[in-house]
């Protein structure tokens, strides 16, 4: 982001409390530079036509120093610093204090000794002060925090950091401080240890900028630092070689005095980096390892081309070969960890494609991977055989045992099918409860395989001890085969299977797709036929048997199809049970009946039609939104819930505890509830005590044939023993019933003679139309009339 862009999102206290910072920024580095622009000026002077006294030069480096001691004091309490930040920073106030104090000292002994300046040295008790201040400097460096890192990063940071510190160093010896030491007017001890500290706090700062994260201490501001140190060392350095002790006026007087304005600078940067506008950005110290290399090899490139061998010359052949057994070991750890990177990465690339390739839960190969070996035999050999395995009525043990059961039985299947297909098989997970076997092997036969996979799935499996049963479909391929070709087929097979009662396997064989593909299209058809309202419901009444008169209605869905005509619900209804369409279509039975009732109760008044009544599947029971729908409906229609009965069968009723759930929560909102095809179930007697029912629907395969009189009492008395035995458990348990399927009249006298009260049949009245029922009530409501 640039300063502008910064500008213009700030808000206007920011604006002023960065003007205010940036005049006081400038005016403590116009001072400074003014300082030492006075000490310039002095020393020309001085040096052309004698102005003033030597001692003179000594006064400007304490002044700037107080004036930047002025500026650092400012920026730590301007309360814009970070904790860290501010630790550091007061720990640089303290050091250009007890700096500034130091050369102050030194100035006050000059001054007070002007005749003897040009040969006195720094007193003692001043160089200390100057020491200590630039101790406590190295010292804040050295906390600055860095990079995080950690392990192996840490130590090859330590040594990076180690080479450059001595690189560096090694440079700055042979050029700076060495030349000091064997000058032929050498400098006094105090004056070599400040330039010295000098050296290493500019040394320890580019070291250790290299490796700040962009944290809170501007790297900027640490790298003035660093000069106001050292550049100002090493000049001095230079010019105490090259001139001696003549160096010292312009070194106190020019070179001296730039450290206050390198300090000044370094805490303007900080203040500008507090207040948004930091330009640098964290890099890490690749670089400074090589460059100190290289740094060390220029005092060893001097010796070879003849420069002395002196001791100090000597320091800087022992720094080299450190540096260079350092340079050493950081490569063999990099080498280390290069290798560790390599083997990790080999590692993470063969566990993803095992992932790509595999199913997560089972370790079985995934669909993927079936499909690049078949595809493979299919291009060579072309001889392969493909079981698919589709385990029976599976949602049912995640509905009733939960997810966690159902997963564990889904490893042990895989488990299975490792075992029974042995070499010969690439046992898959297709996907859900999906499996496949792809059988290779010359000897290999696919039907004895399934054979052994059904007698398997015979016995409990898993820890949880769980009979389950699959389908199984098999399918060869043939030449010219493609891999969708060959599942097709055992798809098409395995349906195949399950429509023949499930538990078995079928083998493909040409032909058997097209009834499998008619009714998967009926399945798309009817998605079609919902969205084009080709759905009608019709109404079958449910009479009095005494005298006919209409007390309910079933309501019952038909299909017109625009080029079949009307179809069958036997043949639809299965069809959307398949494919989950029974839930929307059940939801518009549901709509449609409710908003009828509602017409009817409307026009015709209370007495006339006391309930209406549809079927309910299982599929929608399970549907967590079925109740929902059901109060949303008798809301829209404004039927109320006693008016309205779902007819729920035997089989529906046994489905879990979700349905259960369901049912007496239907229940409680005062739905009446049937119980359909009752006597065809395997629990009907404990249904009745344990299922929330007010109906018992007779099954009409227990109403045909109870007219029947063909002289033999007991024959008939069979035929009419369990319509007999249903009214009266009916009665003893207060249920209301009726009886389905009445054909005739004779039938409707029996079951009148048995107890029965109410009837629906083709003989008391056929399905008809919303119009007809209206019509038969408008009869019925006039007959009443004419009857008063």
């Amino acid at each position: 982001m640039t300063r502008e862009s910064l500008r213009s999102t700030a808000s206007p206290a920011v604006d002023v409390a960065g003007s205010a910072v940036h005049k006081a920024a400038r005016r403590y580095v116009a001072a400074t530079a003014g300082v030492a622009a006075l000490g310039t000026a002095w020393c020309v002077a001085y040096l052309t036509v004698g102005a003033g006294t030597e001692a003179f030069a000594y006064i400007f480096v304490p002044v700037g120093g107080a004036l930047a001691t002025a500026s650092v004091y400012h920026m730590s309490r301007s309360g814009d610093l970070d904790p860290v930040a501010g630790r550091f920073w007061r720990a640089v106030l303290v050091a250009v204090a007890m700096i500034t104090i130091g050369y102050g000292w030194l100035a006050v002994d000059m001054l007070t000794h002007a005749a003897q300046a040009h040969v006195r040295t720094m007193p003692v008790p001043a160089a200390a002060c100057a020491a200590i201040g630039f101790g406590i400097a190295i010292w804040a460096i050295g906390r600055v925090p860095i990079v995080a890192a950690g392990g192996v990063e840490w130590w090859r940071m330590l040594l990076d950091r180690t080479i450059a510190f001595l690189g560096c160093a090694a440079v700055l010896w042979y050029t700076g401080l060495a030349p000091m030491l064997s000058a032929r007017e050498p400098w006094s001890p105090q004056a070599m240890v400040l330039v010295g500290l000098g050296f290493m706090a500019a040394v320890g700062a580019v070291t250790k900028v290299s490796y700040v994260a962009g944290g809170p201490i501007d790297r900027a501001a640490i790298r003035l630092l660093a000069a106001s140190g050292g550049v100002t060392a090493g000049i001095v350095a230079v010019l105490a070689v090259r001139f001696g002790y003549d160096a010292a006026v312009p070194a106190q007087a020019i070179v001296m005095p730039l450290t206050p304005v390198l300090a000044t600078l370094g805490v303007a940067a900080q203040w500008r980096a507090n207040l948004g506008f930091r330009r640098d950005t964290a890099r890490g110290g690749m670089l400074l390892p090589y460059l100190a290399v290289a740094a060390v090899d220029v005092p060893l490139i001097a010796l070879a081309f003849g420069a002395p061998l002196h001791w100090p010359g000597r320091v800087v052949v022992i720094a080299a070969v450190v540096v260079t057994v350092l340079v050493t070991v950081r490569q063999f750890i990099a080498f280390q960890e290069n290798a560790r990177l390599l083997r990790n990465a080999r590692v993470q690339e063969e566990r993803l494609q095992y992932e790509v390739s595999h199913d997560g839960l089972t370790g079985l190969a995934n669909r993927a991977l079936f499909r690049d070996r078949l595809t493979s035999i299919l291009a060579t050999t072309g001889r392969a055989s493909v079981l698919l395995v589709d385990l029976d009525d599976f949602k049912t043990v995640n509905d009733l045992l939960g997810h966690g059961v159902g997963d564990r039985l889904l490893v042990s299947i895989a488990q299975l099918l490792r075992a029974e297909a042995g070499n010969d098989g690439l046992p898959v997970r297709v996907g859900g409860d999906e499996f496949a076997v792809l059988l290779t092997g010359a000897d290999a036969d696919p039907e004895e395989l399934a054979g052994r996979l059904l007698a398997a799935l015979d016995r409990p499996i898993s820890e949880y001890r769980l009979l389950v049963q699959a389908s199984i479909g098999i399918a060869d391929a043939v030449p010219g085969a493609t891999v969708d070709s060959v599942l097709r087929d055992a798809d098409v097979a395995m349906y195949t299977a399950k429509q023949r009662g499930k538990a078995s396997f079928v083998r493909y064989v040409d032909g058997m797709g097209e009834p499998v593909l008619a009714h998967m299209q009926l399945g798309g058809e009817l998605r079609r036929a919902l969205d084009d309202d080709e759905f009608r419901v019709v109404y079958q009444p449910i009479v009095r048997l005494e005298d006919n008169r209409v007390i309910g209605v079933e309501a019952l869905v038909r299909w017109h199809h625009p080029t079949r005509g009307v179809v069958s619900p036997a043949e639809f209804i299965p069809a959307a049970e398949r494919t989950g369409l029974i839930v929307p279509l059940g939801r518009f039975v549901l709509r449609e009946t409710a908003r009828q009732a509602a017409a009817w109760l409307s026009e015709f008044g209370p007495d006339a039609l006391q309930e209406a009544g549809l079927n309910v599947s299982a599929r929608q029971l399970h549907d967590p939104d079925f109740v929902s729908n059901v109060a949303a409906a008798l809301a829209e229609s404004g039927l109320p819930c006693e008016r309205l009965v779902l007819e729920v069968t035997e089989s529906a009723v046994l489905r879990g505890q979700q349905v259960s759930r369901t049912l007496y929560e239907l229940d409680r909102m005062g739905i009446r509830l049937a119980l359909d095809d009752f006597g065809t179930g395997e629990s009907s007697l404990s249904l009745l005590r344990a299922f929330p029912a007010e109906i018992v629907k007779l099954d009409k395969s227990f109403v045909d044939g109870i007219e029947i009189d063909d002289g033999q009492p007991a024959a008939a008395g069979a035929r009419q023993a369990v319509a007999r035995a249903v009214i009266q458990l009916a009665h003893a348990l207060g249920l209301d019933t009726v009886a389905e399927g009445v054909e005739s009249a004779e039938q409707a006298a029996v079951l009148r003679e048995l107890g029965y009260i109410l009837g629906q049949g083709y003989h008391l009245a056929r399905p008809m139309t919303a119009e007809g029922v209206s019509r038969l009530l408008a009869h019925q409501q006039a007959m009443a009339a004419a009857d008063r």
